[in-house]
């Protein structure tokens, strides 16, 4: 409810009333007063969306000049050509500073992480600061799902502000470790999901947009990304795994989209398997006696000789060595 709140303060800056917005939530005066009242993911859409459009202002009186309804929409469709989502959410980005120099964001990878980063240049009105910081997050991370069509896990979500009253429905929007009291606010994610090539068009968009605070305050369910299901089922089955044929029967899709999608992450079935046995052998190497030849068995080499040239192609030493510095 505190987020209701905010957007009636939304109203009462400009000196509005916001009785109709909240009859169409059937949010009543009465419930808005109360501090631990909760409210639903479609009163939020139904709310936010009313007052967007009665104030004709997408940054619910955030910024220093108005978001006009819409706004959001020409960001998306600014994007949707983009080869991959990394330079979608790049353009984003740098498109979202036209609209309001208030807030700047960022996207950089580094590592096996990427990151969004919400700075203020100046701060948010305090009634709306929380909502606003909120609202960007979400509107970000959700079209960035929608881009690829796929449920992009948080790694981190982080707020410039202490944990607030209302603390345990974060999770609920921002699923993951949560951080507060930071420098600047943001999100982190996996970076492969960055080379996923965008899944929509202009009709899609055009389709989203008639219910587009949906991918706002909703979490995207399907995760598309399809490397660590491969690696879990590598690890988890090796012997139902042994070629593409089988691997694919068990992810339940088919060779050639197994194939086509891993190369879209960057990623090949044998670099996989080598990836998995590779783990499965320094393990087993560190925390068994098991003799050598052993161990090149049970990660699904013929012949001990082979193995060995194998590992130390991967580690750069042979697995004696390995075992013997572990």
């Amino acid at each position: 409810m505190a987020f209701a709140r905010a957007i009636v303060a939304a109203y009462e800056r400009r000196q509005l009333a916001p009785d109709a917005a909240l009859g169409l939530a059937r949010i009543t005066h009465a419930q808005l007063r109360q501090e631990d009242r909760r409210i639903t993911a479609r009163q939020m859409e139904v709310l936010s969306g009313a007052a967007m459009q009665e104030l004709d202002d997408e940054g619910l009186g955030a910024f220093t000049r108005r978001i006009p309804w819409g706004s959001y929409g020409m960001l998306a469709r600014a994007s949707l050509t983009a080869p991959d989502l990394g330079v979608a959410l790049k353009r984003w980005c740098r498109h979202h500073g036209l609209l309001t120099d208030d807030i700047r964001l960022t996207l950089t990878a580094s590592g096996s992480s990427a990151v969004i980063t919400l700075e203020e240049p100046r701060p948010l009105p305090r009634e709306v600061r929380e909502l606003s910081i909120a609202f960007i997050l979400r509107n970000i991370h959700g079209l960035a799902c929608w881009y690829v069509d796929s449920r992009i896990p948080l790694q981190e979500a982080f707020f410039p502000f202490p944990a607030p009253p209302h603390a345990d429905a974060y999770p609920h929007m921002f699923p993951g470790p949560l951080a507060f009291d930071a420098a600047a606010a943001g999100i982190r994610f996996d970076a492969r999901y960055l080379k996923l090539p965008l899944r929509r068009d202009e009709k899609a968009l055009a389709q989203m947009l008639q219910r587009a605070l949906a991918i706002t305050v909703l979490q995207y369910r399907r995760d598309r990304l399809l490397v660590p299901q491969v690696r879990q089922a590598l690890a988890a089955h090796p012997e139902r795994s042994h070629s593409a044929e089988a691997l694919a029967g068990l992810l339940h899709v088919s060779p050639r989209t197994l194939h086509r999608q891993l190369k879209e992450e960057g990623a090949s079935l044998q670099q996989l398997k080598d990836e998995v046995r590779l783990e499965r052998a320094k393990d087993l190497l560190y925390r068994t006696d098991k003799p050598v030849k052993q161990v090149a068995a049970a990660v699904g080499f013929r012949n001990e000789k082979s193995f060995a040239r194998a590992f130390r192609e991967w580690v750069g030493v042979s697995p004696g060595e390995f075992r013997r510095s572990a």
